[in-house]
């Protein structure tokens, strides 16, 4: 279960990654959107990560 929330992580940086080029590179901000919007993804799948973590360190 770990490695798949650890796959699922590098998936969602690596998504972003043409568009950050475009954002900083190109000056494209229909790309800096895009970004802004998988950062607030990657937040909320972070936090998700956080309480399950917190959970299972609670439970032993």
């Amino acid at each position: 279960m770990a490695s798949n929330k650890y796959s699922e992580l590098l998936k969602m940086v690596t998504s972003l990654e043409d568009d950050f080029a475009k954002f900083y590179e190109k000056n494209n901000k229909a790309a800096g959107t895009r970004v802004r919007k998988g950062m607030q993804s990657l937040k909320q799948f972070a936090q998700e990560i956080r309480v399950e973590v917190q959970s299972s360190k609670n439970d032993k």
